[in-house]
């Protein structure tokens, strides 16, 4: 994979991390189905600091790599050729994503309580924002939980579910409806609530397939959650206005980490089948295994082109990075779930055995076609876009259109 079009400071970062991870993060994998634990993580951690390589996407002042939005992608891909690789580099969901939200929109003092610490490894966070039926899901717009004003502060209740990465976090980023109040419109305001808080219980676990998130995805109860005027993040009843900050990149990032598994696991049925000899030569010899690998290398070609597009549109234009972000989640959560299964099937029995991580692969990324918005959501989104665009276009005096029934002498 050559990327003559990176600047040499970022194609050395690349190649650097793509060498920690291979020497040193694959040996320290957990076997299929198991997690990483807490002491590997952090000596895997330091280990990355030691060789420059931690917390690409995080500006320089505060311990990263200072890498742009848009060269995160070769960065990212390399980390996710291992499961673990994100966590030893500090670039994993939630974090990240919250990361990157914090570094443009919290105060320098919320810089300093929340943005160094989770930067630097020394605290993981969680983002709430889904909720129990029929509350916030894939429509945000169903929010419950409530934040009303008292002296000094907010007091939050509510009950939200799968907040990924709860468990053992120092802090959520919560999401709650709050009235018109000073000035302020009524709406959602994002809200830095510490786990340590008397108000927060982390409720029951919900078991899922994947692994690969520290501090899993349990239920998070808030009663009588008091936090001060000073945990309010970005403008009070903005709160879906400054998440959009962090949902288009943070879905993005996915699909990068997601992509360097892919490349992993086709790597694993590439050298199967160059070793494996069925009917008188080797399984990459055999068109159909030929067929299963091209598609599989089609899927990985175009998933990396339409995060390369969309990361530039990001790094230039935010709000059409964002919708593009939507397409770009589909497309590659469905294509790297492929690339995956025909890895799987290329390796026959051991594919589906704990010989072999491929399995796992498919269990960690399954949920992504659910995360970050529903694919199906994500669909109704786009063909909205698309039809809105179309029809401001035509409004505009656009000449041709495209439903318009042409007639043999060449009229509408």
């Amino acid at each position: 994979m050559t990327l003559p079009h990176l600047p040499p400071e970022v194609a050395d970062l690349r190649e650097r991390t793509r060498r920690f991870v291979r020497d040193v993060v694959i040996d320290a994998e957990p076997a299929p189905g198991e997690r990483l634990d807490q002491a590997t993580r952090d000596r895997l951690q330091a280990a990355a600091k030691d060789a420059g390589v931690f917390a690409p996407h995080v500006p320089k002042e505060y311990g990263g790599q200072g890498v742009p939005i848009a060269h995160w992608s070769p960065i990212l891909q390399e980390a996710g050729y291992s499961p673990i690789g994100p966590s030893a580099l500090n670039c994993m969901a939630p974090d990240e994503g919250n990361m990157h939200m914090l570094n443009l929109i919290a105060t320098e003092e919320q810089k300093k309580r929340y943005l160094v610490p989770l930067a630097s490894g020394d605290t993981r966070s969680c983002f709430g924002m889904t909720e129990p039926h029929p509350g916030a899901g894939s429509d945000p717009a169903a929010l419950r939980t409530s934040a009303v004003r008292t002296s000094g502060g907010w007091v939050i209740d509510g009950h939200k579910r799968f907040i990924s990465g709860a468990v053992g976090a120092g802090f959520c980023i919560l999401m709650a409806r709050t009235p018109a109040v000073n000035g302020f419109p009524e709406g959602a305001t994002m809200f830095f609530v510490d786990m340590t808080n008397p108000g927060v219980r982390v409720g029951e676990a919900i078991h899922t397939v994947d692994r690969s998130i520290d501090g899993g995805h349990p239920h998070l109860h808030l009663q009588d959650c008091f936090v001060p005027d000073d945990r309010v993040l970005g403008e009070v009843g903005l709160g879906f206005r400054y998440a959009q900050v962090r949902l288009g990149p943070a879905r993005l990032t996915h699909c990068m980490r997601w992509l360097g598994l892919a490349r992993r696991a086709l790597d694993i049925a590439l050298d199967r089948a160059a070793r494996r000899e069925l009917f008188g030569g080797p399984v990459d010899s055999l068109g159909l295994a030929q067929h299963l690998i091209a598609e599989s290398v089609i899927d990985i070609e175009t998933s990396d082109s339409v995060i390369t597009k969309t990361a530039a549109l990001l790094h230039t234009d935010p709000k059409a990075g964002s919708a593009m972000s939507s397409i770009a989640k589909v497309h590659c959560s469905e294509a790297i779930f492929r690339v995956i299964d025909r890895a799987v099937q290329i390796c026959g029995g051991d594919g589906v055995s704990d010989g072999l991580p491929l399995a796992q692969y498919l269990n960690e990324v399954r949920p992504f076609r659910i995360y970050d918005g529903s694919n199906e959501t994500h669909r109704w989104a786009i063909a909205r876009r698309a039809s809105a665009a179309r029809s401001a276009a035509v409004r505009a005096g656009e000449l041709y259109r495209g439903d318009a029934v042409v007639g043999r002498d060449g009229g509408a």
